[in-house]
C-alpha cells in the first residue's frame, strides 16, 4: 500500500486515498456474476468489467469529498475502460467533468507511456521488452498487448501470475467441494468462509491445478477485435460449480430462459451499463431464480480440466425412480405415444400438405 501512495504522489497527487474495497467487490459484483453466469463470447468471467463500476462509485465518494469538478482516469484511447469510468461516473454525477491524457497529450503507445514515466522517475511494473498491459483484483489477472497483439503467437505461459501452467501442475487430482445458499457460496470443503476467504482460497486451489487461462480475441465495445490472456481460477470454478447446482434446481424453462438473460446481463456490464435500471430488473429476476439454488457440489480439478464428480441439494428437482428406465407411479411409458402424436401434429400436417393429402 505505501508503494502505492508513493507512486501517487510521484505521478502528482497532492493526496492519497486507499481503501479495502475487496468485500464490497466480491459481495455487490462477484456473487451477482456468478448468480447471473455473466460469460462474454463465452469465455471471458469480466473480471475487469465488474470492477469499473465499483471503482467510479469510490471516483465519485471521494470528488464529493474533495469539492472536486474533474475525475482524471489513464485508460487509453482504444479501450473499453474509459466508457466504463465515464459512464459510470455520469450516472452518479453528470456534473463532474473528465480529463483523459491518453485522448489529449502526445502519447501514443505504450512506450511513449513508459518513457514518460521513466522521465518523471515513476516506477512501472512494464518494460518495452515485457510490455504486457496486466489487470489485477481478487477475481482475476488480465495480460495484453506486446506479442499478444500478433494472433498466430502461441502466448508465453511464463506471463502466468497466479496459476500454473496445467503441463507443470500436480499429477494427481484435487477434490473440492463448493455448498451454496440461494446461489451464493458459502463454504469450501466444510469449511465456512467470508467472501474475500472463498475467493482467495480457491485461487489457490484452482491455481494449483492449472485451472482458469482463456486465451480470447473479444470484440471490444469500441469496435476492434482484442486479444488477452485472462487468469481466472476462483471465478472458473465457482462458475462451473453454480452452474452444475442449477441443472440440479432449476426447472427447464427457467434455466433457458436464464441462458438467454444471461447473455442480455453480460452485454450490459461488458458495455459499461451497470447503472441502468435494466441491470437492476435483472438482477431482481437472477435472485427470483436463485432462492432454490442450494446444495453442495463436487468437483474433480485435474492439470486445467473441471470434472464434475457430484451434486446434491433438498431442491432436487431430479428423481432417480422416475428418470429411470424402470417403472414409475409418475411417468407411465403408454404417455408418450400421445404426447409423441400431439407433439409433432405440426410436422405430420405439413408433410400431408406436400403429399397433397390436404384437401
Amino acid at each position: 500500500m505505501e508503494k502505492i501512495k508513493e507512486k501517487a504522489l510521484k505521478s502528482g497527487a497532492s493526496k492519497v486515498y486507499i481503501e479495502d474495497v475487496k468485500e464490497e467487490f466480491v459481495k455487490e459484483y462477484l456473487f451477482k456474476a456468478i448468480k447471473s453466469r455473466a460469460l462474454y463470447e463465452g469465455k471471458y468471467l469480466l473480471g475487469t468489467a465488474f470492477a469499473r463500476p465499483l471503482m467510479a462509485k469510490k471516483l465519485v465518494e471521494i470528488a464529493h469529498k474533495e469539492g472536486a469538478e474533474y475525475i482524471c482516469h489513464g485508460c487509453t484511447g482504444k479501450g473499453n475502460d474509459q466508457v466504463r469510468f465515464e459512464l459510470g461516473i455520469a450516472a452518479l454525477d453528470p456534473t463532474i467533468k473528465i480529463i483523459a491524457p491518453w485522448r489529449i497529450w502526445d502519447i501514443k503507445s505504450r512506450e511513449d507511456a513508459i518513457d514518460y514515466a521513466n522521465l518523471k522517475g515513476i516506477e512501472v511494473p512494464v518494460t518495452k521488452e515485457k510490455i504486457y498491459s496486466v489487470d489485477k483484483n481478487l477475481w482475476h489477472v488480465s495480460h495484453e498487448g506486446g506479442d499478444l497483439e500478433d494472433p498466430k503467437n502461441e502466448h508465453k505461459i511464463e506471463m502466468y501470475a497466479i496459476v500454473t501452467p496445467p503441463e507443470k501442475a500436480k499429477d494427481e487430482a484435487s477434490y473440492v467441494d463448493i455448498e451454496f445458499e440461494k446461489g451464493v457460496p458459502k463454504k469450501v470443503n466444510g469449511k465456512e468462509l467470508n467472501p474475500v476467504e472463498l475467493i482467495e482460497v480457491l485461487n489457490k486451489i484452482g491455481g494449483e491445478n492449472g485451472i482458469g487461462v482463456i486465451d480470447i480475441i473479444e470484440n471490444r465495445l469500441v469496435g476492434m477485435k482484442s486479444r488477452g490472456v485472462y487468469e481466472t481460477p476462483a471465478g472458473s470454478i465457482l462458475y462451473e460449480a453454480h452452474r452444475y447446482l442449477e441443472y440440479l434446481t432449476l426447472d427447464k424453462e427457467t434455466l433457458h430462459f436464464k441462458e438467454i438473460i444471461s447473455h442480455k446481463y453480460t452485454k450490459i456490464v461488458y458495455n459499461g451499463l451497470w447503472f441502468t435500471t435494466l441491470r437492476e430488473a435483472i438482477d431482481e429476476f437472477i435472485e427470483k431464480t436463485q432462492e432454490n439454488v442450494t446444495g453442495k457440489v463436487k468437483l474433480k480439478l485435474y492439470k486445467g480440466n473441471i470434472i464434475p464428480a457430484g451434486v446434491e441439494s433438498k431442491f432436487a428437482l431430479y428423481d432417480k425412480d422416475i428418470s429411470s428406465f424402470g417403472y414409475s407411479e409418475v411417468y407411465s411409458h403408454k404417455d408418450a405415444e400421445g404426447f409423441i402424436n400431439l407433439y409433432g401434429l405440426p410436422i405430420k400436417i405439413k408433410a400431408m400438405m406436400k403429399m397433397g393429402m390436404i384437401k
